[in-house]
């Protein structure tokens, strides 16, 4: 006899003794112990520009990204206005606007706004993934499971950083500035091995950042400005030269140089 009332999720059978919350708080320890690794140097950065332990924690637990992050803590250190901060982490954050798309995809028909929204908001490149893999229907508690373990991680991670910077001896909390350059180089070395579009084009906003810097008439531009519109120019013309195009049979793929099925952080 069928079962009345059944969930359309798999993994939520009566059967099962681990509920999707409690699932996605399991899954979650592997990627939040990494946030927190992450994120220390992320602390170490805002603590050299003025933040406190807990404006460092509350920066982190409301924008869960480091690009983003580093972009505000750079600019608040120039004392941008807050239309350039906006404008800034919205282009370092826009790829999460595509991953919430696809993602709430994979919601059933029934799933409320509310939810769609709440974990577009807390949604990370692993996050995407972690949720993207599960099969069937995806129960929104089992992404509020791995966001209450990864997302709180991240805050106290910087937090930590923050704390550190702050007792470090100068010299020291200085050179721990290197480990936020070692992260981003950790996010673009293994896709720019494997995909020469992507090398290529990291040396050219290597390039260009050095020739705005120096060039009398952008010179006098603040760096985040600069980085904006270089990040806006450069992203635009490489989806333009070197588009993914999607094939006959709906799978996407890629020009020549490029690695189809393989994402970056």
């Amino acid at each position: 006899m069928k079962q009345e009332n059944a969930s359309i999720y798999p993994g939520d059978e009566p059967h099962v003794s681990v509920g999707p919350f409690a699932r996605g708080m399991r899954d979650a320890i592997p990627i939040g112990l990494g946030y927190c690794a992450v994120s220390f140097s992320l602390g170490i950065a805002a603590g050299n520009v003025g933040y406190t332990v807990f404006q460092g924690f509350l920066l982190s637990l409301l924008n869960v990204s480091s690009s983003g992050e580093y972009a505000g803590i750079v600019l608040s250190a120039e004392q941008a206005g807050f239309i350039e901060l906006a404008l800034m982490i919205f282009v370092a954050n826009a790829r999460y606007l595509l991953m919430s798309f696809a993602l709430s995809q994979r919601f059933a028909p029934d799933a409320t706004l509310f939810h769609r929204l709440t974990i577009g908001f807390g949604l990370t490149d692993e996050l995407f993934g972690l949720g993207i893999a599960s099969k069937g229907y995806l129960n929104p508690t089992y992404m509020y499971g791995a966001f209450l373990t990864s997302i709180p991680l991240w805050a106290v991670g910087t937090a930590l950083g923050v704390y550190a910077g702050n007792v470090l001896p100068p010299i020291i909390a200085e050179a721990m500035n290197v480990a936020i350059f070692g992260m981003f180089l950790a996010i673009i070395i293994p896709p720019a091995r494997k995909d020469p579009v992507v090398l290529g084009s990291v040396i050219v906003s290597f390039a260009l950042s050095l020739l705005a810097a120096v060039w009398p008439l952008t010179a006098s531009i603040s760096s985040g400005t600069r980085t904006l519109f270089l990040t806006v120019i450069i992203a635009s013309a490489v989806a333009l030269l070197f588009p993914i195009k999607d094939d006959p049979d709906g799978e996407i793929t890629s020009e020549p140089g490029e690695s189809p099925g393989e994402e970056t952080a």
